[in-house]
């Protein structure tokens, strides 16, 4: 009986023994759970389902459990290896006393057991206990009615269990790999393994810079919103590749150049950091550039989605600029009068008069820039898109006379003369030149056309052009009729208006007009233009679940990297006091002041907890052109509110930040200095 609890007994003696390493990983393990129950909580929750906007909500959170798991695998796993690299040592002694590498796995089962039996049952508990404010958080972000109705998913604690549990033993296998191919005197040294100095590695060093050079460029040269979704995945995947290379290579190499400063190096304080730092960086090196991609990844998700959340209101008004919509393909007064009756008809029965009617006539057409030259060409139009820097954009084509109804303006074109108003871009030409027709002088520009709300024009830089009469637009139409594919265009007729009932009876106004187009379709036949309809108290519960569920999982998320960014530095500073506990000593034996060690010890956590700090807030800083034009592509127009919001978060992230420094450099000093 005694031998079978000899392995558990000593397995929670080492967990005991070792709580200072083994109590974050814990709460760390038990946080990763109970973030993980909560989400697929709401995934599956029947109440979340029913409001309006549920679903899309639902699927947000669907893939946020997906990217959980694979983070909290990644994550895990990194923390655990500084857990192990602390515990070969003991491990080491106990096999040369005689206990064999089987008898030592038994011990790291129970331990991996104990860890994984403690973590699910305090994560699944605070799961259940905060699932229900999470569910009362997302039904005030959808604009529902609370429900205080408590109860647990069984199939959440389900799905937590299995998962997690394959993530321990994947971990176990790990461990057991590293104890099982290492012998017993690697172990006892494993603390003092890979402390090596390193080469100064200039060839990386300079390779990680030009890649950071080239995502740099990428993120400020992009200018097309649509074609940054792809630049910025790869110029993410450039920054993580560059700043590990910068931070293992490039910290060597500058320890070595501050080194052969004999001005800088052969102070007392610097010496010492400065010895340290370059004898293990290869490692150390790793750790900071982990500890920098977090914190970028922690600013980047949490400005963006609470930019989305504030903004949302705002993007619904631009991408609606009237509660109901219809655009009618097509701007001949049979077609129109036919659109036009089906929702005078529907106002008509419910009682309602139409406000703030909006009303013209446009040209669409996909072009592309080149200076003040526009190329409507399909062919030429896809050469220029394979470049890097290509200007494509939506035109829009809009009488004078309209334009001054729409604006109460009273300008007055001659033949050659125009008006334009750019979107998300702009255009410093007194020309413009369209391709194969004529060359039109910009007589003014206007800052603001109250017809611009649509999801394209919000998306994409656009340009409304504003001509003489309508025998301008019919020219360029004739012209546009020998461009084939995609590229071919029709007039359109933009029809909005407002009204002042409550949104439930907008709501039925606006599923009743649909109807009647629907209806209309059917009696065309081939006569059929088509219509798109719009009604913003429709989609108003869509919007908002799908940038509500945005912030939700950038709080999720942001938390989730932000304790991981905090875990990693204090394992670092632990691991590293333990190392450099037995060279202080020396160096105190040798004369060196406790003030002076002290006044080492803060430079080099200084260099070493900043440098990560100071890197994320300069890519944040190039990065913001990029997600800015992101943003665009959710109808987020506003950049002064997105750099407000981004300055206010580095600040916030910098204060935590600097906290955590003082925690663990605390920690650190009292462990070199032997107080502990």
């Amino acid at each position: 009986m005694n031998r079978m609890l000899l392995f558990p007994r000593l397995a929670v003696n080492g967990i005991n023994k070792n709580r200072r390493i083994y109590l974050p990983y814990i709460l760390t393990c038990a946080g990763m759970i109970m973030m993980y129950y909560i989400t697929s909580f709401l995934t599956v929750s029947q109440f979340v389902r029913e409001m309006k906007g549920g679903d899309i909500m639902q699927q947000l959170l669907f893939l946020g459990c997906g990217v959980m798991i694979v983070f909290s695998a990644v994550f895990l796993f990194y923390t655990n290896s500084f857990i192990i690299r602390r515990r070969k040592t003991e491990f080491g002694l106990y096999n040369i006393l005689g206990m064999d590498k089987r008898n030592i796995s038994r011990i790291l089962l129970w331990e991996t057991l104990m860890i994984f039996v403690i973590s699910v049952v305090v994560g699944i508990s605070c799961g259940i206990l905060f699932s229900k404010l999470a569910e009362l958080a997302l039904t005030k972000m959808l604009g529902g009615a609370a429900s205080y109705t408590f109860n647990a998913e069984p199939r959440s604690i389900i799905h937590a269990l299995v998962y997690y549990a394959v993530i321990f033993l994947l971990i176990l296998i790990n461990s057991l790999r590293q104890i099982h191919l290492a012998n017993p005197i690697e172990l006892m040294k494993s603390e003092n393994s890979g402390e090596k100095p390193p080469k100064a590695n200039y060839v990386l060093a300079v390779m990680g810079a030009l890649i950071l050079a080239a995502a740099y460029f990428m993120a400020v040269y992009i200018k097309e919103p649509l074609s940054a979704i792809f630049s910025f995945f790869v110029a993410v995947l450039m920054v993580i590749a560059a700043t590990y290379l910068l931070f293992i290579a490039g910290s060597v190499a500058v320890c070595r150049v501050l080194q052969k400063n004999k001005n800088y190096y052969y102070q007392t304080n610097h010496f010492i950091s400065v010895s340290q730092m370059v004898y293990r960086m290869k490692r150390n090196g790793a750790g900071l550039a982990s500890i920098c991609i977090l914190s970028t990844m922690v600013l980047v998700t949490l400005s963006s989605t609470i930019c989305l959340f504030i903004g949302e209101e705002d993007m619904l008004r631009n991408r609606y600029p009237r509660n109901f919509i219809l655009d009618t393909y097509s701007a001949e007064e049979a077609m129109t009068s036919l659109t036009h009756k089906a929702a005078d008809d529907v106002l008509e029965k419910y009682g309602e008069t139409p406000e703030n009617i909006l009303h013209y006539s446009y040209y669409n057409i996909t072009a592309a820039f080149e200076g003040n030259k526009v190329i409507c060409n399909a062919e030429r139009i896809k050469e220029i898109s394979n470049t890097i820097n290509y200007d494509i954009r939506q035109l829009f084509f809009v009488s004078i006379s309209d334009y001054n109804r729409v604006m109460n303006k009273a300008e007055i074109l001659s033949e050659n003369e125009v008006i334009i108003c750019t979107i998300n871009g702009g255009f410093s030409y007194d020309t413009i030149a369209f391709d194969g027709y004529k060359t039109f002088s910009v007589k003014s520009k206007a800052e603001d056309f109250t017809g611009t709300g649509s999801a394209m024009v919000n998306a994409v830089p656009s340009m409304y052009v504003f001509v003489k009469d309508d025998s301008v637009i019919d020219e360029l139409c004739e012209q546009q009729l020998g461009i084939p594919g995609e590229y071919h265009s029709r007039m359109h007729d933009y029809y909005g208006f407002d009204l002042s009932c409550d949104e439930d009876k907008q709501t039925d106004i606006g599923s009743e007009i649909l109807e009647k187009i629907m209806v209309l379709k059917d009696e065309q036949g081939e006569n059929w233009k088509g219509v798109s309809f719009d009604c913003a108290a429709n989609d108003r519960a869509e919007f908002f679940a799908l940038y509500g569920g945005l912030f939700f999982l950038g709080i999720l998320f942001g938390t989730v990297f932000i304790a991981a960014a905090v875990l990693i530095m204090y394992y670092k500073q632990i691991s590293e006091g333990f190392e450099d506990k037995s060279k202080f000593g020396i160096l105190q034996k040798v004369g060196m002041t406790k003030k002076e060690i002290k006044q080492s010890i803060n430079s080099q956590v200084l260099t070493v907890f900043f440098a990560p700090l100071a890197a994320a807030g300069v890519h944040m800083a190039f990065a913001f052109g990029i997600v800015s034009r992101l943003l665009m592509l959710f109808g987020l127009t506003d950049t002064g509110l997105f750099a407000v919001v981004t300055l206010c978060c580095f600040m916030l992230f910098g204060i935590l930040y600097t906290a955590v420094y003082l925690i663990t450099s605390g920690s650190y000093y009292k462990i070199v200095s032997g107080r502990e």
